[in-house]
């Protein structure tokens, strides 16, 4: 067995790369440099508990404790040897394809279509070969490959807006240099000791650093407004670990990389749309946002690009072992302004900082009445469901006085009852007398299983002396309930997100709050950003022909319409359909006839057919039919060959939400060809207008009918790139990845295309399986040169343009996206002959964090911004084709602009035309009598690529996979004839 002491000296800062946060223990660190002495307490303070030692429930977040550290009398005794190996854990480490509608032409592998002539393009991007494994591309190609630049000084239409926006003006001195030294520590220590390592590194050393005071990135990264006296420094800092062991003693070697100035950024700032090719220097950029993230961290618990704090509203519990906490978000962009600082609210989820056991108790219902019944032991099923909350969670242990912090691997495989381990002498051990004899400790749960703490040694650790690690994100699928607290916590009236803000801005942890900006001569303003933005006018709409009003402009503030006197643009007809039931109560079951009759009467006034009576009589399931896939298809089977094999609709109506959803919609689709409508009974009680207006609606679109269509057609609107003889077809893309803490489930990729011109409200998908969070579609190409066929087969002619909108590219793959799938995109048109028509390739993010406040003069401070409100100068990029559009109203909290960011523009749109396109069409979206947030092809394609994660199977979802043994992706089930042509997923 290993000695106490040496035990004590394998800290937890061979412990690195912790993904969520620097900050896992109830203390709390002050990095300034007027404090040399580092103090430490154990972890547990002596309150009341049932286990008959103290836990830490006090634990603050950020700022609920300051200066030094506590100091507690040991809970138990500490003996000089403990025979556990408390070694500090290691680091943590084609498919089928959908055809087109049901009227169709059947597809042929005779590619020598008519085309008509395409509009004269830029000539076709040409790849050359690889050369030393990349790709590379000529001089005289490589304009062709460049993000498209903005065509214009920006958009005129609409009505002028005074706005502010949450980027804050960055000044620089662009003489002012920046030196970049790598750091190396040896042994490679946790974020948390690497940043101690640092703040003493500064205090005792600042003479060879010339007295700088420079920022660390926590990993390997230093820069500094001031070289250092060497280009290359070995120093040592000890740093005590535990108050019973020698200080740790850590080799830093620091080597000088580059030094760089503002000159080359401040030249491509100032220069605007007129410039040469030098792209934006990223390492400036770097290092200002790590000098300006210095302050924050040093307070605040860093997650991501975010900080979060106590200091901010205090931790909320939200249930199920989490609490949920406020901060606020960060980062350092280029724009037409100069560099600017945007900064956000933000809330997250964290994991509670309590006992494993109390912590367990919270999460898991099978755990909250342990203490009833200490001599059971956990079923197979309840240890896996243990293993799966904890594992990879970082801890530490309350016995002792020490530092260390230990990663959860797993569980054992017997109960602590029954684990030994050799002494030092070679004789066996019971692990519980061992805590008796040296800890005067008796283990309360006996029956449970101890964790384990190391990948290859049996390192055991009993759960109730494991407390978890204050600071660590929460990864896993929150449940319903705990997202609402989230979403609830988060949902801030523009004028009281923009107090927040400022208040951030303004306060002592945010990103103004350190002297690092002073060091580095940056000034940050502490007003947001003035701009002016524009609101455009609603479009014009076309309902159908049955209604006293046959078309509309929404004039209302929200730009909402009813269909109260209206019929919906393309009705369908609903001859055989059926109603299937999951659990109810015998009062609910009772509404289904009632049910039958309103909805049957809500779809006549909208002008959707729909049989006031069901081809069987509604089929009465209780629910665990869902939890049984296998029982779940025959009860499908045999209610769709009671309708002769002809069921057009299938209604399911169930008591609550269910996993058995999945099954149900893959069941439905790809085995038997059924389309289904699902809904709630807690609706069905209330069965409001509303209700079945939009239960209609969705019903007709997936049956093959459409809501609206614009009354003025795109090629009345957009005249110098549409003809009405020309088709076009708008294209969406999106993947969909499995939750962070599954390391093997495919990630599911969709695209849709819209095959009716000029109404194009009507879209055609295909969805791929394709590797484990791989972000760039795999299949592309052929998915599109699929959907091209579903267009010319319901046109009879190929698109003359593709616009294609990408959803979920976060700024670095940008250039490598556009790249790939662009290439995809072109080489699926190179199939069909003579056939090479522009092509425009925008990425769709609404995933940042830029809001728009209207001023007092303008608009009630409250309230959100107009629909139509897009913005496009002043916060937008310096020279690229970008702008954000709000198209719709936000009735809860702060309205969240779309930011739409044109990569490739052979089509060459000016601003007012993508605008308006891009405006235009999300009035056309089929489920809603609104304006959507997002333009509908990639609306569509979410949608769709989450009906393809649904298809995937779970039946070894519980198997844990290394990441080095990602398997391959399974193809995705075929769907089935009778529906693949549909807008089934919407």
């Amino acid at each position: 067995m290993e000695e106490e002491k040496q035990q004590e000296q394998k800290s937890n800062t061979n412990n690195n790369n912790n993904k969520t946060s620097r900050k896992c223990s109830p203390r709390t660190s002050s990095y300034r440099a007027s404090e040399t002495a580092f103090t430490y307490h154990h972890h547990h303070q002596l309150i009341q508990n049932p286990y008959g030692f103290g836990y830490g429930y006090g634990f603050g977040f950020g700022f609920g404790y300051t200066n030094q550290y506590q100091t507690f009398p040991a809970l138990l005794p500490l003996p000089p040897t403990i025979p556990l190996h408390l070694s500090v854990a290691p680091c943590f480490p084609q498919n089928h394809g959908f055809g087109s509608r049901t009227h169709f032409k059947k597809p042929t592998r005779n590619h020598n279509y008519p085309v008509p002539p395409a509009p004269e393009v830029e000539k076709r991007v040409v790849c050359h070969p690889k050369e030393n494994g990349r790709k590379v591309v000529s001089d005289a190609k490589q304009k062709q490959f460049q993000v498209a630049r903005r065509p214009d000084s920006g958009g005129i239409e609409g009505k002028p807006i005074t706005l502010l926006a949450n980027h804050f003006l960055v000044e620089f001195d662009p003489s002012q240099k920046i030196f970049h030294y790598d750091i190396e520590i040896h042994p490679n220590p946790s974020k948390e000791f690497a940043r101690m390592i640092k703040q003493k590194l500064v205090e005792q050393n600042s003479p060879r650093l010339s007295n700088a005071v420079p920022v660390f990135d926590g990993r390997r990264t230093i820069y500094s407004p001031i070289e250092f006296q060497e280009k290359n420094l070995d120093l040592y800092i000890s740093l005590p670990i535990s108050p019973l062991t020698p200080s740790k003693v850590f080799r830093v070697n620091i080597k000088l990389v580059s030094k760089f100035d503002g000159k080359a950024p401040s030249n491509y700032l100032n220069n605007g749309v007129e410039y040469d090719s030098t792209p934006l220097p990223q390492e400036y950029i770097h290092a200002l946002d790590v000098v300006l993230r210095e302050g924050p961290t040093e307070k605040c618990i860093p997650s991501g690009r975010s900080f979060y704090s106590s200091s901010m509203g205090g931790a909320k519990e939200i249930g199920g072992g989490a609490v949920a906490l406020k901060g606020f978000f960060q980062s350092v962009r280029p724009t037409q302004q100069g560099l600017a600082l945007n900064v956000d609210f933000s809330v997250t989820a964290f994991h509670e900082s309590i006992g494993v056991i109390p912590y367990l108790q919270k999460r898991l219902d099978f755990m909250r009445d342990l203490s009833c019944k200490r001599a059971l032991s956990l079923t197979s099923e309840e240890k896996d469901e243990v293993e799966k909350a904890l594992k990879n969670m970082r801890v530490f242990v309350c016995h002792r006085e020490t530092m260390q912090r230990y990663r959860v691997y797993g569980l054992t495989e017997k109960v602590t009852e029954d684990l030994w381990f050799p002494d030092r002498d070679g004789t066996s051990m019971r692990l519980t007398s061992y805590f008796k004899e040296q800890y005067g400790y008796d283990i309360q749960y006996m029956n449970l299983p101890c964790l384990q703490i190391s990948r290859r040694k049996p390192c055991y650790l009993p759960m109730e002396l494991c407390v978890i690690c204050e600071g660590q994100k929460f990864l896993g699928k929150l449940s319903d309930d705990q997202t609402a607290k989230i979403l609830k916590m988060g949902c801030q009236r523009p004028k009281e997100r923009r107090a927040i803000i400022d208040k951030v801005m303004k306060g002592s942890f945010g990103p103004a709050s350190g002297d690092q900006g002073k060091e580095f001569k940056l000034r940050i303003s502490k007003e947001m950003t003035k701009l002016t933005g524009r609101i455009l006018q609603p479009p014009k709409l076309k309902l159908g022909n049955g209604g006293n009003v046959r078309n509309l402009t929404p004039f209302r503030n929200d730009r909402q319409w009813n269909l109260l006197d209206s019929h919906v643009f393309e009705s369908t007809r609903i001859e055989r359909w059926a109603i299937m039931s999951f659990g109810g109560t015998h009062e609910q079951k009772s509404t289904v006839g009632k049910f039958t009759s309103h909805l049957s009467q809500r779809c006549q006034h909208l002008g959707i057919y729909l049989h006031k009576n069901t081809v069987v009589e509604p089929i009465y399931e209780p629910m665990h039919v869902l939890g049984n896939p296998k029982l779940l298809e025959s009860k499908l089977k045999k209610i769709y060959n009671s309708s002769s094999g002809n069921l057009q609709l299938l209604v399911c109506v169930m008591e609550r939400k269910h996993k058995g959803y999945a099954d149900l919609k893959r069941i439905a689709e790809t085995r038997i060809g059924i389309v289904s409508q699902c809904c709630l009974y807690s609706n069905l009680e209330k069965m409001s207008s509303q209700f079945l207006a939009n239960l209609a609606l969705k019903i007709n679109a997936k049956i093959g009918g459409c809501t609206v269509a614009l009354y003025n057609t795109l090629p009345s609107q957009i005249p110098r790139l549409f003809r009405q003889e020309d088709p076009v077809i708008f294209m969406g893309a999106d993947v969909t990845h499995p939750h962070p803490l599954d390391d093997s489930t495919p990630s599911v990729a969709a695209v849709v295309g819209s095959v009716n011109w000029p109404a194009s409200n009507k879209y055609v998908s295909r969805m791929r399986s394709q590797t484990h969070r791989q972000e760039i579609i795999e299949d592309l190409c052929n998915m599109v040169t699929e959907i091209l066929e579903d267009f010319l087969h319901e046109l009879s002619k190929l698109p003359t343009r593709i616009v294609f909108f990408r959803d979920g590219v976060s700024e670095t793959q940008f250039h490598k996206v556009m790249h790939e799938e662009l290439k995809a995109i072109k080489e699926a048109c190179s199939r069909f002959s003579d056939y090479a028509p522009p092509i425009t390739f925008a990425v769709v993010q609404k995933r940042h964090h830029t809001r728009l406040f209207p001023t007092e003069n303008q608009l009630p401070s409250d309230e959100n911004v107009s629909p139509g409100t897009v913005v496009d100068s002043v916060i937008v990029h310096p020279r690229e084709f970008d702008f954000y559009l709000c198209s719709h109203w936000g009735v809860k909290g702060t309205s969240r602009p779309i930011h739409y960011h044109v990569l490739w523009d052979e089509n060459k749109f000016t601003s007012d035309e993508m605008q308006k396109l891009v405006y235009n069409l999300c009035y056309t979206f089929v489920r809603c009598t609104k304006p959507v947030s997002i333009v509908p092809p990639v609306y569509y394609a979410h949608l769709a690529a989450y009906r393809g994660s649904l298809y995937l199977d779970r039946s070894d979802s519980s198997k844990t996979i290394s990441r080095d043994s990602i398997p391959k992706a399974m193809p995705l089930p075929k769907l089935s004839e009778n529906i693949r042509k549909l807008m089934f997923y919407c």
